[in-house]
């Protein structure tokens, strides 16, 4: 029996194996690469959520969105130049509206809109300051 035939196909085996063992050997090697590429930078995500986490109750708060008139921001300028709290009729004043009982309620309405929102306080009935930053974060304003 000849046997030759049988052992040139079984190299021709063993190479094609040898080849396909080396293939995946690089392979495992490219991706044991994007591995660690994917795990340092999940590491450094953690590392950012945790820092942020720990600086968010740091950072002010982001203004609440003010209603579509052309009345709140100049409110909002009125009691930035404030040194107290204001009424209603005393921003009517200093935003040159006529003291009627109509646009004194109006401008009560609107400040008291300006409370529900976060923006002013009520200190007393019918008299409202800006809200105070916690001392925390002006001390480190200053």
């Amino acid at each position: 029996m000849n046997i030759e035939p049988l052992l040139d196909v079984l190299g021709l085996q063993e190479d094609a194996t040898r080849a396909l063992a080396e293939g995946l050997r690089t392979q495992i090697g490219e991706l044991n690469g994007r591995l660690r590429e994917a795990e340092t930078h999940l590491e450094h995500l953690a590392i950012t959520r945790k820092t942020v986490t720990a600086l968010a109750d740091r950072l002010p708060a982001a203004p609440p969105d003010l209603p579509e008139h052309p009345d709140y921001p100049r409110i909002l300028g009125v009691f930035n130049g404030a040194t107290g709290p204001l009424r209603a009729r005393d921003v009517c004043e200093v935003l040159d509206h006529e003291l009627l009982p109509k646009n004194i309620e109006g401008t009560r309405a609107k400040l008291k809109r300006l409370v529900k929102l976060g923006v002013l306080t009520e200190v007393d009935v019918g008299s409202f300051t800006r809200k105070q930053q916690p001392t925390e974060h002006r001390d480190q304003q200053l």
